[in-house]
């Protein structure tokens, strides 16, 4: 049996009976650009997150890159992030200017370790960027006291939890609502995904809101006059009808992951090559992936395949190890557990229309490999 690791063109006939008249309208109108279903998608969004301003632009990346200029930074100033992260994150530390400072990871949640932030703050320290990774918040009420305590705002890079929230003094608070400022992802794998490309940053604070959406057309809150260098990262209407129209599912997909993501971890629990994936019991995972470490990580990848199962590694090598930041002195050994986990982390298929028969495809073909 064939299960891919994602598989779009079965969402895409469960609802291309709402999302085709959306497009639509938007060809009939002709406002490709910055068009109604922006500002309609951008407060919808902030909404979602629990935060007063949504602005929309060109890609989960332009989304944590353009808060990071938004703090001007210079030659020297550190942020201090997890290397066991998709490549964006510490990208846009390096091209906003800064210097990323990476620490170690939870072993059980895979989430930055609030512990090693701490000890990594210097006076260059001018910010601190959790991941909210496979879909599970970091632990923010711990990392928001290291924040306020040395006045360093917390960038949320969002890009895979959009409807993730953790319980926080007994209220459910959400991903994007407690940085000064958090970037989701559009792309079409997320769990809300465009048809192209996009992102989202949200934040309640007005006078950086305003500032994003100046950074985001070149500099300019008024056309053809420009207070600072900007870029030209617009989300372009057709993107923001198609998410309109798959944002009332959200919800539902994500317990439908989460449905999955349970028969898994229940179906795999006596085999001990196999370690499920660890939900923080204050958190509501979205599971944009549903990650296993294991034993003999690659030969399985490869037996996998070989059944025509998707699988993926996110991710095998970690931030501080890759060639372009090698500059910055880390060693293998340096930060074990990202380390670690990027040796044994396999996540497996999760999304929203699995069959039965697929998942038990996926469990029977894993077990097999073992025995």
């Amino acid at each position: 049996m064939n299960v891919p690791l994602l598989d779009l063109v079965a969402q895409y006939r469960a609802i291309k009976d709402e999302v085709l008249p959306a497009i639509q309208a938007v060809i009939e109108s002709q406002q490709f650009v910055m068009g109604p279903a922006v500002p309609r998608l951008e407060a919808a969004v902030a909404r979602l997150a629990g935060a007063t301003h949504g602005i929309a632009c060109a890609s989960g990346t332009d989304a944590l890159l353009l808060p990071l200029k938004a703090l001007d930074l210079g030659p020297g100033d550190e942020v201090i992030t997890t290397p066991f992260t998709f490549f964006a994150t510490a990208g846009t530390i390096h091209n906003a200017g800064g210097t990323p400072v990476f620490v170690d990871i939870e072993p059980d949640t895979f989430n930055i370790d609030p512990a090693a932030v701490e000890a990594a703050i210097t006076p260059r320290t001018r910010a601190i960027v959790p991941v909210h990774l496979y879909g599970q918040m970091a632990a923010m009420e711990r990392l928001g006291a290291i924040g306020r305590a040395r006045d360093l705002p917390i960038i949320e890079d969002a890009a895979q939890a959009i409807g993730a929230r953790r319980s926080i003094d007994g209220q459910w608070r959400m991903a994007g609502e407690l940085g000064r400022a958090a970037g989701f992802s559009f792309f079409p794998s997320k769990n809300l995904g465009a048809w192209g490309d996009g992102g989202m940053m949200v934040t309640s604070d007005a006078a950086l809101a305003e500032r994003l959406r100046t950074l985001r057309l070149h500099g300019g809150a008024k056309q053809y006059h420009h207070d600072e260098v900007g870029t030209n990262s617009r989300l372009d209407t057709l993107q923001a009808a198609v998410l309109l129209a798959k944002l009332p599912h959200l919800g539902s997909w994500s317990a439908k992951r989460r449905e999955h993501a349970a028969f898994y971890t229940r179906a795999l629990a006596d085999l001990p090559a196999v370690r499920p994936p660890v939900v923080d019991a204050a958190n509501e995972h979205i599971f944009h992936q549903y990650t296993v470490r294991v034993e003999r990580r690659d030969e399985l990848y490869a037996h996998l395949k070989s059944q025509g199962i998707g699988s993926a590694i996110y991710y095998p090598v970690p931030l501080h190890l890759q060639p372009c930041f090698s500059h910055l002195g880390y060693r293998p050994g340096r930060l074990p557990e990202s380390e670690r986990a990027s040796g044994e982390v396999l996540s497996l298929p999760v999304y929203p229309e699995l069959t039965r028969g697929q998942l038990d495809c996926v469990i029977e073909t894993i077990r097999g490999f073992y025995r």
